[in-house]
């Protein structure tokens, strides 16, 4: 069984930061890319950032480039997604993602976490 469990949200207020954590249980992801999607209250889930198994590789959308970084851990089964100068139209659910490359910087795998709330006020 395979389980993602995200963690670190939280209230920010604009222009502060946040890192959010998902770490994955139940099978060896070392060869997976790792993925954030986000969901804001009545519209579609969208890409936020990708990285490749070797970390060698991320791909951000356009409205997050500059302010968001994603990692991985040396243990490559943790991911994280350090958010900084955030504002208000970051508020959303975050969600963690593993999978293939084509996958998780697209329509996300099969493979999900449970969401984790970061709320940014103005």
């Amino acid at each position: 069984q395979v389980q993602l469990v995200e963690s670190g949200g939280g209230l920010v207020q604009a222009g502060g930061s946040l890192r959010l954590s998902c770490a994955a249980f139940g099978r060896t992801f070392s060869s997976y890319a790792m993925g954030w999607f986000r969901q804001a209250p009545g519209k579609e889930r969208e890409f936020v950032a990708a990285i490749s198994w070797s970390g060698a590789t991320t791909y951000y959308v356009d409205s997050v480039k500059g302010r968001f970084t994603i990692s991985r851990g040396n243990a490559k089964n943790t991911a994280y997604l350090q958010m900084s100068s955030l504002k208000p139209e970051d508020t959303a659910i975050y969600y963690c993602n593993a999978g293939s490359w084509a996958r998780v910087t697209t329509t996300g795998s099969d493979y999900w976490g449970q969401g984790t709330q970061v709320t940014v006020s103005s």
